[in-house]
């Protein structure tokens, strides 16, 4: 399969799961609150301003899982933790989620790498 199709499935998968999936998990989880959920889900997507720390901001083939601040090993683990308090419970569903998105990414990314040889 061509690359630049390949590039352009990974950011539509990447993009549909960081804003259609906590949707759906707000909509099945959070019934009763389903749009708040949702909003507070996409909001976690400002961890992202890590990147604008990174040079280059932007790096098709650098994984952001464990290399930037909000994406390391320990703020994974706080992310776990907020998961035990109902009051911050949604944030961590979105942050770990938004974790487990960019994770898929790195594997497509190296996935497309190595078969592009």
């Amino acid at each position: 399969m061509n690359i630049e199709i390949l590039r352009l499935l990974q950011s539509i998968l990447h993009y549909s799961l960081h804003f259609l999936a906590p949707g759906i998990i707000a909509f099945v989880f959070f019934k009763s609150q389903w749009k708040r959920a949702w909003l507070i889900m996409i909001a976690t997507m400002m961890i992202d301003l890590d990147h604008l720390l990174a040079t280059p901001i932007f790096d098709p083939t650098r994984c952001s899982v464990g290399f930037h601040p909000l994406h390391s090993y320990y703020a994974i683990c706080v992310y776990f933790l907020l998961l035990i308090f109902p009051k911050t419970r949604i944030v961590a569903i979105g942050l770990l989620f938004h974790i487990i998105t960019d994770w898929q990414d790195c594997y497509w990314s190296n996935w497309i790498l190595l078969n592009s040889k």
